[in-house]
């Protein structure tokens, strides 16, 4: 019987996040595999269970019991299929009916391992209200081989008290990032060349998340198995958590859900024709460039200014607008998908939409009037007055704007700072345009009607030159929708994308090297691989946006689900070590699946 706490997946707010992904689109493969005996646990929301998960009853007379005793004693549980590919059963417990036990709870963790929680740490003592795996456990009769998989230090009071108690089963620990490595990052520390001189308690205690980090590390010892994203991550749960992870498990997509076969390129052609149309009306009155030898870039993820690498790339941006207004008559269009604070869209960015759609509609008018045109009566005196207040109507006399929305804090925000700071400001002269689009996208928006996946497959160019990346879903979905990608061998993305292929920029994955060289030297690389791209002709673009999307089968979940089994496995192996017998061999590079390499080429 497979467990598997993880403590948002049913947070909607979460869904553009890497660990939900990974939750997501794991189930199916890991429905296949276990059958109805796999669970996924976690918080109780009520609008989310009632828009996400259809209830029904528990197929286990064991599980309905724990569950009817835990219901006993206060604590709400429900229980259904989330409707997501594989309908994996859930377990989800309501965390307010839970804080009754609470305060023995929290002694139990004191007492365990001398971790005190502090009552104003609302997350925290909501992690410590998740502890009721063992009473599950406790119902299930003749001791059946239970593997319970905990994501982040959230599920880590359940791994830890369920060890203390010596329950029964197998436990995997991941860490999709280490808590202390993403606020390091966040304070713009040089990280990866001071992991084994940083003061690990100090740095803790001073950002007020010592019980956190203690949480986190009692979980990672105590679980049978250790087990991260990628070897970048590795490398920092070494340092940070001291131990090294026993599995490396690289997050994987649903590649069928993007596959296209042949129509990706008719797909890349039409949702491109689309964005065009919204250039076109964000760039009126300024639309002196050929939109046929224009190509789009474009950034997304979380506001993460230098985490995500946005520090580096408006740099290189600079410099690239350089060398195409010197040597090349190439536009590029930049795109900033990047939730910011906001208060509505912006009125220049609706007029311009409204300005090309009145101007779309007049040429439409005069093509379905269903006649024969006479060429020396095809437009009459009213018509020539129709068409000349449309083309009137894109005179503009200030710049297009560079956020499309009404930013709250303008004046400190990052991105539009250094927009000012390099003088990007879509002026005529420009090469390189910028749009901050600080909202995710949606098909229901008024300004750009499109949804994140028909967006990037109108893109030529996604750029993620991440310094803190512990995978990186981005460039991942820019591979397997066949469009070619940017990342740093800082991302676990792009540490995978090094090892199993012998030059990962022949297939439309450019790797920025943000490790071993210097912020200078890395911008400087940066600029140089957007130039390159520049220089492209259209057919070279075709041709690598074919075998970009052949590297699909290395990040598929059928492949990469292996790495899964193989750590649970280990931890039965662990656990139970007269029932269970491990081979010691690793699992199988993904690189083998193919027999040859020119199956690449």
């Amino acid at each position: 019987m497979n467990f598997e706490l993880s403590f948002p997946f049913t947070l909607p707010e979460l869904a553009v996040g890497g660990i939900y992904t990974v939750i997501q689109t794991k189930a199916k493969i890991t429905a296949d595999e276990w059958g109805e005996n796999y669970y996924m646990m976690g918080p109780y929301f009520e609008h989310n269970f009632k828009t996400q998960v259809e209830g029904c009853e528990p197929p286990n007379p064991a599980i309905r019991k724990a569950m009817d005793s835990l219901i006993h004693n206060g604590c709400q549980v429900h229980f259904g299929r989330w409707l997501i590919e594989g309908s994996p059963y859930v377990i989800l417990f309501d965390i307010g009916s839970a804080a009754w036990n609470l305060d023995r709870w929290k002694g139990d963790l004191w007492q365990t391992c001398n971790i005190g929680l502090p009552y104003h740490d609302r997350e925290a003592n909501d992690s410590a209200s998740l502890n009721v795996l063992f009473q599950l456990t406790d119902h299930l009769g003749d001791k059946p081989n239970v593997i319970s998989h905990f994501h982040e230090w959230q599920a880590g009071p359940g791994l830890i008290l369920s060890r203390s108690r010596k329950i029964p089963m197998a436990t995997v620990f991941t860490t999709h990032a280490t808590l202390l490595g993403r606020y390091l990052c966040a304070g713009n520390a040089d990280f990866y060349n001071n992991l084994d001189k940083f003061s690990i308690d100090k740095e803790a205690g001073e950002r007020q998340i010592y019980h956190r980090y203690c949480l986190e590390r009692a979980a990672v010892h105590c679980a049978h198995v250790f087990t991260t994203v990628s070897q970048i991550t590795a490398v920092e749960a070494n340092h940070m958590l001291h131990r090294k992870p026993d599995v490396v498990t690289p997050n994987g997509l649903n590649v069928k859900k993007f596959s296209a076969m042949h129509e990706f390129q008719n797909l890349h052609s039409t949702k491109k024709t689309r964005i065009q149309e919204f250039v076109r009306g964000h760039f009126y009155g300024h639309l002196d460039f050929n939109l046929d030898k224009t190509l789009f870039f474009f950034i997304a993820g979380r506001y993460e200014f230098s985490n995500k690498g946005a520090d580096i790339f408006l740099e290189s941006l600079s410099r690239l607008n350089y060398l195409l207004r010197v040597r090349n008559d190439v536009t590029v269009v930049v795109f900033f998908i990047m939730p910011a604070k906001t208060n509505n869209f912006n009125v220049e960015s609706l007029k311009g939409q409204a300005v090309r759609k009145q101007l779309w509609y007049a040429v439409l008018y005069f093509k379905t009037q269903g006649q024969i045109p006479d060429m020396n009566s095809i437009l009459d005196r009213d018509d020539f007055t129709i068409m000349k207040r449309a083309i009137y109507a894109t005179q503009r006399h200030s710049l297009p704007p560079v956020t499309t929305h009404n930013m709250l804090d303008d004046s400190t925000d990052p991105i539009l700072s250094n927009v000012r700071r390099i003088g990007l400001f879509n002026s005529r002269n420009d090469r390189v345009k910028i749009i901050f689009h600080p909202e995710f996208l949606s098909s229901t928006s008024p300004l750009l009607p499109m949804d994140y996946e028909d967006f990037v497959r109108g893109c030529h160019l996604g750029v993620f030159p991440s310094y803190y990346e512990p995978w990186g879903y981005t460039p991942g979905e820019c591979t397997v929708m066949g469009i070619p990608s940017v990342t740093t061998n800082l991302s676990g993305f792009g540490c995978f994308m090094e090892e199993h292929i012998s030059d990962p920029a022949a297939y439309g994955i450019y790797i920025v090297d943000r490790r071993f060289r210097s912020p200078e030297e890395s911008c400087n690389q940066l600029t140089q691989f957007m130039f390159s791209f520049c220089q492209q002709s259209r057919r070279q673009r075709i041709i690598q946006r074919n075998r970009t999307e052949r590297l699909s089968d290395l990040l598929d979940w059928r492949y990469l689900g292996r790495f899964y089994v193989h750590a649970r496995r280990l931890a039965l192996s662990r656990a139970f070590p007269d029932k269970f017998k491990m081979d010691n061999t690793a699992p199988l590079k993904v690189i083998s699946i193919f027999k040859n390499l020119k199956m690449l080429e």
